[in-house]
């Protein structure tokens, strides 16, 4: 067991670190691969950042605790992911290849080619705060695997994941990162496959499995019944959450930037494709690979729901292929985890510092710093993959998907303007879940609605003004 999975942590290191034959030394190359990135690579790399330690391990979890139930999850988070890209993922591109930014919230702050530092400055401390939140999950996520099937302590899985990360982010930056995620996608989605199929089998095909899910309690009910809405009107709010979660990836910088390295906005169509396929393939395997935990895992008060896909594999199959099972959750932690820090690092030295301290040592010393700050609150924190999540999600989601959407459909926004409405947007996403709000709908919906709110209760004229006029920068 622990061959195979030092063989596939080794070789997903190879992978990244070889990234480097094909750097060029360039801030553009370091954050974005000098929008050279294939539309197959694009799409894995982004089902594989989106796709982490959230959904093999919390995921897997929620569907152990909601049963079947859990679907609408899945289904309001890949439409409300697939309408969002309609209109946002192109004009991103675009948006990059016109202002020649390299960082998300460079684009986003200077849609229209004018500078506005004060506006980049505040998105960069907001995807700083978040996402360094994020990636400390995904350390934890790579943990609680390794406590559960090598017995090592707590701590060392996040050590190992930060340390190799750091290695491959070093080497070639951005493209390491995307390069890595493929082979890891790769691994994921053979390694579920392989759970799913010897689980199955194992209780003697379809028709057992579906007679064994049966005989938990309510376990195949289609609507969920611990809603605080009750009937109809719970469900929809449930779906309408997700499905507005979904959207929110829009917001999301260290997804995004995989769009924007697209060597052309020609290809998004190609890209989305692999994108979706991926990702569609990716949450029914994890969904049926959570309900058949519930089957060979009965539920009991000491047991972590998160932990649930390491201990079915540890189960059900043989040492070699435990490891492999384990080398696909780590995988799927450091895939985001990269990105995760690749983004801090953009955020602290293109975003937040003035641009003239921006040279390539110092990129590489800030994405060292950002993973030992992760790796800390990854060491320090109790909480569990799935809440640490949601709640970086929807923050970025709530600041940056209104002011993203706006822009994608022609306003223009002030920089004012727009700063009040992040300002608005993320503050009143996070009041939501701390009045426990969330449990009724996802505080991203209230977070993105009070944004929108904000950049189209003033008028069009106002909005139109002279940027000299408008913004102090």
């Amino acid at each position: 067991m622990i061959f195979s999975f030092l063989l596939f942590l080794a070789f997903f290191t190879a992978v990244g670190i070889s990234s480097w034959l094909k750097s060029q030394g360039t801030k553009k190359d370091y954050y974005l691969a000098s929008s050279s990135i294939a539309p197959w690579l694009v799409g894995l790399s982004a089902v594989a950042t989106n796709n982490s330690g959230y959904m093999f391990i919390g995921l897997i979890g929620y569907t152990y605790i909601a049963g079947l139930s859990s679907i609408w999850l899945m289904l309001g988070w890949i439409c409300g992911d697939f309408v969002a890209s309609l209109f946002v993922h192109k004009r991103l591109h675009k948006a990059t290849e016109n202002n020649s930014e390299v960082s998300y919230a460079g684009v986003l702050a200077n849609w229209y080619g004018e500078s506005r530092d004060g506006l980049q400055r505040l998105i960069g401390v907001i995807s700083l705060l978040f996402l360094l939140t994020y990636a400390a999950a995904q350390l934890v996520a790579g943990s609680k695997a390794l406590h559960v099937l090598l017995s090592w302590p707590i701590w060392s899985g996040a050590v190992v994941g930060a340390v190799v990360v750091a290695l491959y982010c070093l080497a070639g930056g951005i493209r390491a990162s995307i390069w890595t995620d493929a082979a890891q996608s790769v691994v994921m989605i053979g390694a579920m496959a392989l759970l799913l199929a010897v689980a199955v089998s194992s209780l003697g095909g379809f028709g057992g499995t579906l007679d064994a899910l049966g005989q938990i309690d309510g376990f195949l009910n289609v609507l969920p019944s611990d809603l605080p809405v009750p009937g109809i009107s719970g469900w929809i709010l449930f779906t309408f959450g997700w499905f507005v979660a979904g959207a929110s990836v829009i917001g999301q910088p260290h997804v995004m930037v995989r769009f924007m390295a697209l060597e052309h906005s020609q290809k998004m169509v190609q890209a989305r494709v692999w994108y979706y396929t991926w990702f569609v393939v990716f949450w029914v395997m994890a969904n049926g690979v959570g309900m058949l935990s519930r089957v060979y895992l009965p539920e009991a008060g000491s047991f972590d729901a998160e932990l649930a896909l390491p201990t079915l594999a540890q189960e059900l199959l043989s040492p070699f292929f435990v490891g492999m099972i384990l080398a696909g959750i780590f995988a799927a932690t450091m895939s985001t985890a990269d990105s995760l820090l690749l983004s801090c690092s953009a955020a602290i030295t293109h975003d937040i510092i003035p641009h003239s301290l921006e040279q390539p040592w110092i990129l590489k010393l800030a994405t060292v710093l950002i993973t030992s700050i992760a790796l800390l609150i990854a060491l320090a924190n109790n909480q569990s993959v799935f809440s640490m999540v949601i709640m970086a999600w929807s923050g970025l989601g709530s600041a940056f998907a209104p002011l993203l959407i706006a822009q994608s459909l022609g306003r223009r926004p002030s920089q004012l303007l727009a700063i009040i409405a992040i300002t608005l947007g993320f503050t009143t996403a996070l009041l939501w879940r701390h009045f426990g709000l969330h449990n009724m709908i996802f505080e991203g919906v209230a977070g993105i609605a009070a944004g929108l709110i904000t950049l189209y209760a003033v008028p069009e004229r106002a909005l139109s003004l002279n940027v000299s006029r408008s913004d102090p920068d």
